[in-house]
């Protein structure tokens, strides 16, 4: 072997030597991010207005104070309950929705509200390929970097998938979830589905009190198997209803359930009694506060949040983002994709993760109230929403009110896959209801449920966080305990780039080290290139320089194994 290669490899292997014996007598030093350096966003997001957290009145209609970071559009919600058709052309050219999006006619029964109501949805893509653009369009993070493909149910809209034409961020009416919706016992309802995307879909109204059968197209309950054709991109469908029971329900795409459902395709549908002058807030776009309860709600509770927990597979979301082709797209999920060998990776509450959360999906209450919360499990697995610092009662279970006499009160509820549950929480401070003011948490109680891709934290935590505890933005108060939010509005966090506990003491006794043997993680891999390219060259040059003996080795044993047996005794 020429003296070169061996001079090389000796020194490579010194090398690994002293560093290896270096670790041994020496602590690597430790590495402190500089926060100034990372990506860092504000806690509220700057596009919100702050006026939309106040009490106000537009088209006639009362809108509640939703004093939380991120709260929804005020136009929407005037725009849901009057319908598009009952609102002036400022009011919906500040909603971003179509005229024909809500239409509310037809006092069937007299009692002062509208009785046949339309809704026209699409099926949009989040976080998608594009032909036309090197990255992922539209986006709609769920945490701070985090974009999963995603579809939705959307209400129709009248501009473009993004907010302008220089912004490849979603539309605001483009989110997750799909919207809840809200309509009353004895309505007419059609839920026209317009299919936009590339994939064939379908409506299953789950729990809804629904008719198998429509004259337009037959079955109508969704499900290719058994009701009718699946919907073909660009194709129009009406499903129609009039319910008779109230209730807390469903809705899902029907198609390949599997991955339909997961990647979004999923809603709460709300049935509310009929009572007299009931303008429902009709749909419920995003963060899950109802700032417009029905009639029979605001008898009985304070308040009203709809609570929809979700989860997804980063494989199935990473689909769509691989290819341009639906037929790609169509046979990764449908012949390749194993639902049974998959994974859980993005857990959500009302379409988003922590601390995120934290913008939207707060339930901020004040004491001795008492507050309707319904919630909604369209995951794959059971989950188990616990209450910090309260008891509340299950008053339904799949939208059928549970005996009152038999209602219990608990600070844990499981959910299996498409269960709904009706809540009453009780903000009165006796020890059980209640233990007092404060900001205390709501999340899933399996561990996973707390990270997003495996980081913690993350997932579908929340607050119940009362209004003494509430900051001006509309952020939990808790820098004067010492706690900084602001780590977690960082992509870098959920990239596994910050070490979460350096800033716990001044000298960051739990910064991260230099890296295995006191090298960094770049200089320990150009070392290990280095030894595992001298060794592949060894071995080549070996076969190279030795090729005449090995040649002669092999032609020796073919010639052996060959011979007639005992030929060489």
């Amino acid at each position: 072997m020429p003296n070169h290669i061996v001079i090389a490899l000796l020194t490579v292997y010194t090398m690994l030597f002293a560093v290896s014996a270096q670790a041994a007598s020496k602590l690597p030093e430790t590495i402190k991010v500089d926060r100034a350096a990372l990506t860092s966003e504000p806690m509220c997001d700057p596009k919100i207005s702050p006026a939309w957290r106040e009490a106000q009145e537009i088209e006639g209609v009362k809108i509640e104070a939703s004093p939380g970071c991120s709260p929804d559009n005020p136009a929407w919600i005037a725009a849901a309950v009057k319908g598009t058709n009952h609102i002036s052309m400022d009011t919906l050219m500040k909603t971003g929705l179509s005229p024909d999006a809500i239409i509310k006619t037809d006092d069937l029964d007299g009692d002062g509200d509208p009785d046949r109501i339309i809704i026209k949805l699409e099926i949009m893509e989040l976080n998608g390929k594009s032909p036309d653009f090197p990255g992922i369009i539209p986006t709609f993070d769920i945490a701070p970097g985090i974009q999963p493909g995603a579809w939705v149910f959307a209400p129709k809209t009248s501009g473009m998938s993004t907010e302008n034409f220089e912004s490849v961020r979603a539309n605001p009416l483009l989110r997750l979830p799909s919207p809840v919706i809200r309509v009353e016992v004895g309505d007419i309802v059609q839920i026209v589905l317009e299919n936009t995307h590339y994939f064939p879909h379908s409506i299953h109204l789950h729990g809804v009190d629904h008719p198998f059968s429509h004259g337009e197209h037959g079955g109508q309950d969704g499900v290719p198997q058994t009701s009718e054709v699946e919907l073909m991109p660009g194709g129009r469908r009406v499903y129609q209803f009039q319910p008779r029971q109230p209730g807390t329900m469903f809705y899902h795409c029907h198609v390949q359930t599997h991955t339909h459902l997961t990647m979004g395709l999923a809603g709460m549908i709300v049935i509310e009694e009929n009572k007299p002058n009931n303008w429902l807030q009709t749909l419920n776009i995003g963060a899950g506060h109802v700032r417009h309860p029905s009639v029979a709600v605001r008898e009985q509770f304070t308040q009203e949040y709809d609570l929809h927990y979700h989860a997804m597979d980063k494989e199935l979301s990473d689909m769509v983002q691989k290819y341009n082709d639906p037929r790609l797209i169509a046979r990764d999920m449908n012949q390749r994709y194993d639902i049974t060998d998959a994974t859980e990776d993005y857990y959500t509450l009302n379409g988003l993760s922590f601390p995120y959360t934290l913008r939207e999906s707060l339930i901020v209450v004040e004491p001795d109230q008492k507050i309707k919360l319904r919630m909604l499990n369209s995951g794959g697995e059971m989950i188990a929403v616990h209450t910090h610092g309260h008891h509340a009662t299950i008053t339904h279970y799949d939208g059928v009110e549970h005996n009152p006499m038999a209602q219990i009160m608990r600070d844990v509820f499981d959910m299996a896959p498409a269960q709904r549950l009706d809540l009453k929480l009780e903000t009165i401070n006796d020890g059980k209801h209640s233990y007092g003011e404060g900001d205390w948490l709501i999340h899933d109680h399996r561990e996973k449920g707390i990270t997003t891709n495996g980081m913690a934290e993350g997932g579908s935590m929340s607050s119940i966080v009362y209004k003494s505890y509430l900051g001006e933005h509309g952020m939990p108060k808790v820098s004067h305990f010492g706690i900084d939010l602001s780590e977690f509005f960082t992509k870098e966090y959920y990239e596994r780039r910050y070490p979460i506990w350096q800033d716990l003491d001044e000298w960051a006794s739990l910064g991260s080290p230099a890296g295995q043997m006191g090298l960094d993680p770049a200089t320990q891999t150009s070392l290990l290139n280095a030894l595992y390219g001298l060794l592949i060259g060894l071995v080549i040059y070996f076969i190279f320089a030795k090729r005449e003996g090995i040649k002669q080795s092999i032609t020796a044993t073919v010639s052996r194994l060959k011979s007639p047996k005992g030929s060489n005794e």
